[in-house]
C-alpha cells in the first residue's frame, strides 16, 4: 500500500501555526469540529498537534477560561511534541497501521520533515474493507 493513495493533502486538511494565539486554535477546532489538530510552523515543519485536552489543561492551570484571555499565549507554549507522532512518506502500512490504532488521523512529512498532509484512520479501513471485497 501506497501512503499517497490515501492522503489527505496538506492543501485540503485544516491545521494550525505553532505561533498562532491559543484563541485562534480553540477558534479553529470549534469551527471545524475537530478534537485535534496537526500544528506546523510558518516554514512548513510538522511540529506536532494539539488536542481540545491540551487546551482545557492549560485553561485550568491559569485559570482563565475566557478566549480573551488566551490571546496572551502561544500553542507552542502548550504543545507535546510526542503526541500524535508523523510518519515519513515512504513508511510502510505496517507503521502507518501501527500509528492509526492510537491516533484518527496519522500526520505525514516528506524527507525534510514538512507537513504534506495526514491519512485519517477511515480511510484506511475503508481500504482495507475494498480490498476485502
Amino acid at each position: 500500500m501506497n501512503i499517497l493513495f490515501l492522503l489527505k493533502i496538506k492543501s485540503d486538511v485544516s491545521y494550525i501555526y505553532d505561533n498562532n494565539t491559543l484563541r485562534q486554535g480553540l477558534e479553529k477546532m470549534q469551527r471545524h469540529g475537530y478534537t485535534a489538530i496537526p500544528v506546523i510552523s510558518k516554514d512548513g515543519d510538522y511540529v506536532g498537534a494539539i488536542s481540545e485536552g491540551d487546551f482545557l489543561w492549560h485553561i485550568l492551570k491559569f485559570g482563565r477560561g475566557s478566549l480573551k484571555d488566551q490571546e496572551q499565549y502561544r500553542v507552542s507554549d502548550i504543545i507535546r511534541k510526542d503526541f500524535m507522532p508523523a510518519v515519513k512518506v515512504s513508511a510502510t502500512a505496517d507503521e502507518l497501521i501501527d500509528k492509526a490504532t492510537n491516533q484518527n488521523f496519522v500526520p505525514v512529512v516528506d524527507d525534510r520533515n514538512k507537513f504534506i498532509g495526514i491519512v485519517t484512520r477511515r480511510d484506511i479501513i475503508k481500504y482495507f474493507v475494498n480490498k476485502q471485497k
